[in-house]
Formats: structure tokens, C-alpha cells, sequence
């Protein structure tokens, strides 16, 4: 939850306005962010183990229809792991912008704001010992789609990340599977993101 604490902090400075948020592959419904009570919760997970928790797969919940439908963070704790394989990741991380607010641009926008913003939990063996991936390339990948690294925490078992979604690139790079590490003891996560979708 201290992750959160910019977000949470931004909606007591708005006056208290709750934030809606997108909670995908959630196990519970008694979590931080639903005590804090700064949240308009939604939660999803493709087996829902509680009432509270719709049974849905993000990849197939209908896009919003309007603004009203968007959210101001979206939660992967987790999630992006158990995504089979490396095209998948790219095209969930791909389709977080779709659920996610445009970004503020006026100059009125306040530019402490941390949203719309994705909470982004790993194993952190994915970033820190895969074949095909480390931090330099992750950030790159989340910069190509728009999005900023505001905070990141790595302990010995995960590694957290919350990024502010921005403005696409204009030239946006798509990433193969390509070996970056060598070793033996590398695993073998990766993420493949290819821009085939016009996403503002």
C-alpha cells in the first residue's frame, strides 16, 4: 500500500474525490487499498475465489464505452507472470491503456499528479536474472507505450512498480524476444510488444 501513498495523498488534496480502480487477478476483498477507503473498487479474476470478485478475463472484459468507464489506476499484481506467453504479456500491458484515463495535459493539470497510473507487481527473478529482460528494457518497453516509472521497490522475492501512463509515442518501438543475459541460470520470462493498435 505504500506504493500508493502519492495516489492516495493526490486524492485528499482533490478533496477527497475517490479514485477508481481496476484490481485485476484479485485473491481478496479486505485488502489495503480496500480499507483504506480512497478507492471505487472494481476486481476481477479469471477464478474468483469471493463474492466481491467478478470471474473475468481482463483480455476479454468489454473496453469502455466512455470516460465514465475508465479507470484512474489499474493494479497487476502478479498477473503478468501467470500470462502463458510472451506476445500475451505485451498485449495485457498493451491493453491497460484502453482502461485507463487519458492523461491530463492542460495546463491546470497539477504536476504532483500520479494518475492515471498501473501498479505493476513482478517476481523479481523476471526482471533482475531472465535471458530477456531487465530493468533498462522494461523501462523502455513502459516508455514506448506511454508510460513513466514514478516508483519502484525491489526486495528479495518481487519487485513493485508504479507508472503514470502518459502520452504514446509517436514512434513507437515494437520488442522482440531477443537474448540480452547469458547464463545457465537464467529463466527464460519474456515480454514481446508489438504495436498493432492505434491506442491514444
Amino acid at each position: 500500500m505504500e506504493w500508493l501513498d502519492p495516489v492516495v495523498k493526490l486524492s485528499k488534496e482533490s478533496g477527497g474525490r475517490r479514485l477508481r480502480m481496476l484490481e485485476v487477478g484479485a485473491l481478496s476483498t479486505d485488502n489495503a487499498c480496500s480499507r483504506s477507503g480512497f478507492f471505487d473498487l472494481e476486481r476481477i479474476d479469471l477464478n474468483s475465489q469471493g463474492k466481491g470478485i467478478l470471474q473475468q478475463d481482463f483480455m476479454e472484459r468489454p473496453l469502455p464505452r466512455d470516460s465514465a468507464e475508465q479507470f484512474d489506476l489499474i493494479s497487476l499484481s502478479l498477473v503478468l507472470n501467470f500470462v502463458p506467453d510472451p506476445k500475451g504479456r505485451g498485449e495485457m500491458l498493451l491493453r491497460t491503456l484502453e482502461f485507463l484515463h487519458e492523461p491530463d495535459t492542460s495546463l491546470s493539470a497539477p504536476p504532483q499528479s500520479f494518475v492515471p497510473s498501473l501498479f505493476l507487481v513482478l517476481p523479481a527473478p523476471c526482471v533482475s536474472n531472465s535471458r530477456y529482460l531487465d530493468e533498462e528494457r522494461l523501462v523502455a518497453m513502459m516508455a514506448s507505450l506511454g508510460y513513466a516509472k514514478i516508483e519502484s521497490k525491489t526486495t528479495q522475492r518481487l519487485v513493485y512498480y508504479l507508472w503514470k501512463r502518459g502520452t504514446k509515442s509517436e514512434r513507437p518501438r515494437s520488442f522482440p524476444k531477443e537474448e540480452i543475459r547469458r547464463g545457465s541460470s537464467r529463466n527464460n520470462f519474456a515480454i514481446v510488444l508489438k504495436h498493432t493498435s492505434a491506442v491514444g
